[in-house]
């Protein structure tokens, strides 16, 4: 169903190429966010969800963001 979408977008526009309503910062955002969440669920306690309390998973969170900001 979702190749049929993007072949109706393609003819209505014209000239080919992504649908009108792309918008490349939109994209380029989504696209940082969802590798920035990968890159956390390669921690072995995140991605499992070991942690049995709230804020303890959000402490384990916190501490894997600050070491993946802290590499780059």
């Amino acid at each position: 169903m979702f190749d049929g979408d993007r072949r109706d977008n393609r003819r209505r526009s014209g000239r080919g190429g992504r649908p009108a309503g792309f918008d490349p910062t939109r994209h380029a955002r989504r696209n940082e966010v969802e590798r920035d969440i990968n890159a956390l669920e390669s921690f072995r306690a995140i991605a499992t969800r070991y942690d049995k309390r709230a804020y303890v998973f959000h402490g384990t969170a916190v501490l894997a963001a600050i070491r993946l900001w802290l590499r780059r």
